[in-house]
């Protein structure tokens, strides 16, 4: 797959995150059994940590084996996703990844771009 073709890949699986989740009023992350969540380090930003969500429980499912077997797909209410969730990743100055396929692959958006698409429908 060609460079081109993975940017666009991930502009898609972007672009069904947004509509997926307005659509169930919902996004997913995998938590910890003992508290945290799933990020790794961005390739973009130096110290930069990406939070990662998916649209649908089946896509996180997916994320929640290796080295996140240890980790539970967890629904988050769309608006306490918007209010507080990107809010706070945006004052950490933390990126998050939107259905995010293996290897770890998709784009590295800043929170309060995600937020404001959510809330005007601009997706």
């Amino acid at each position: 797959m060609s460079a081109i073709q993975d940017q666009d890949a991930a502009l898609a699986n972007a672009e069904t995150f947004l509509s997926e989740s307005v659509e169930n009023k919902q996004v997913w992350a995998l938590k910890h059994d003992e508290g945290g969540w799933a990020s790794c380090e961005s390739k973009d930003y130096e110290d930069t940590a990406i939070f990662l969500f998916w649209s649908t429980e089946d896509n996180a499912v997916q994320y929640g084996q290796g080295e996140w077997k240890d980790f539970k797909p967890t629904a988050i209410d769309l608006e306490a996703f918007i209010e507080t969730w990107l809010k706070g990743l945006d004052q950490e100055d933390h990126m998050i990844g939107m259905n995010w396929e293996a290897g770890l692959f998709g784009l590295e958006v800043e929170p309060l771009e995600i937020a404001k698409k959510l809330r005007s429908g601009d997706i």
